[in-house]
């Protein structure tokens, strides 16, 4: 059995189809920017290749950025994640707790060192020593200090991981930062930010991607995040921005402030996004945005 039958079949065990499968990665290509001709290479990339391990970290947050990502379909991402990816921790998902937990994230973090994806959800608390955010006993900035320096690289999925989100705006009393905030300009490892309310859950496979094709991370904006998914403005995207029936600048839709690919990509299998269903953007992947952009609405 080669390579291609081998991944078929385990697909199929999944109840995954072959071409759900390929329709998925056909919409990662997209989000990426390139042609149609790259959808089965990144399928091959996934279901053929080595699966990347990725220890994956709750800190303050609210879930949501996990929830986005297991109600994807077409196929659901529940299956598709467990086939593409070696979920090693994830405290959401996983049926241990308690000690189990603890020595599971840690022996993989020093026998996968250098090796792992660390995937980061939420803000890390980091005033008076980080008491205000606590897994185990420990600090959830003790935890980060521990686990994400072994990474290969860091994954600041959310606005909270990547800025800090809700639990960092004004006035901060738990001194919240994202990841790059909280363990300071000595973290050598690289972060991706991929910041939204919640973000996009094809541009975290997208990232995950372009790694396992190239061999590299995507390219960078001025504030972490991949250029294939935030190098646009939401309103120059938007379908409706012609529209003055339907444009909800007037309502305090921030789309000409923020970087993201929502009206391109959209969510639940390119089914919608927020202006389409007539709520504006907010502006949920930009940093400090609970603080620089409300109020959300507008009477127009």
């Amino acid at each position: 059995m080669d390579k291609r039958e081998k991944s078929n079949h385990r697909l199929q065990e999944q109840g995954i189809t072959r071409r759900s499968f390929l329709k998925f990665c056909g919409v990662v290509a997209g989000a990426l920017g390139l042609e149609p001709v790259f959808g089965p290479k990144i399928f091959e990339a996934f279901a053929a290749g080595p699966k990347p391990s990725v220890l994956w970290l709750h800190f303050a947050e609210c879930t949501g950025c996990t929830e986005a990502v297991l109600r994807t379909s077409n196929p659901g991402f529940a299956d598709l994640i467990f086939d593409t990816i070696s979920l090693d921790y994830h405290e959401t998902l996983m049926a241990a707790a308690g000690s189990t937990v603890d020595g599971i994230l840690t022996s993989t973090a020093e026998s996968h060192r250098g090796q792992f994806f660390c995937v980061v959800e939420g803000a890390i608390p980091t005033a008076e020593g980080g008491v205000y955010g606590m897994i185990g006993g420990r600090t959830m900035l003790d935890i980060a200090e521990e686990i994400c320096p072994k990474a290969k690289a860091i994954i600041a999925l959310g606005n909270c991981a990547s800025y800090g989100g809700l639990p960092a705006a004004w006035p901060n009393p738990t001194g919240a930062m994202g990841v790059e905030g909280a363990l300071g300009s000595g973290l050598s490892v690289p972060v991706v930010n991929l910041p939204g309310c919640p973000p996009n859950p094809v541009n975290f496979v997208g990232t995950l991607a372009t790694y396992l094709l190239s061999g590299k991370l995507p390219a960078l904006d001025g504030d972490g995040r991949p250029t294939f998914a935030y190098g646009k403005e939401v309103h120059g995207q938007c379908p409706y921005r012609e529209d003055k029936s339907r444009c909800l600048f007037e309502g305090g839709c921030k789309g000409k402030k923020t970087r993201n690919n929502c009206p391109s990509v959209k969510f639940n299998d390119a089914t919608s996004f927020p202006m389409q269903a007539g709520h504006p953007c907010i502006g949920c992947s930009e940093p400090d945005f609970w603080d620089t952009m409300t109020p959300f609405y507008q009477k127009s």
